[in-house]
């Protein structure tokens, strides 16, 4: 794996998970659909490292609920 953090480093999740909760107030299914889309593309910009984030894309599948 390359350089990606699985163990916990937010300083404040719980402040974060608010924020982005709160974000979704009064939207569709559809545009809270698109605005995590949004979220994801604009995180991995900042990321910028296709390695670490093909892990995370597999890290995120192996940690799911399967359907």
């Amino acid at each position: 794996m390359s350089d990606l953090i699985l163990t916990p480093n937010l300083a404040k999740p719980d402040d974060f998970y608010a924020g982005w909760l709160a974000a979704h107030d009064g939207l569709t299914k559809a545009e809270s659909d698109a605005l995590n889309a949004r979220l994801i593309l604009v995180l991995a910009n900042h990321i910028g490292d296709n390695a670490v984030l093909a892990d995370a894309v597999e890290a995120a599948r192996l940690t799911g609920d399967a359907p």
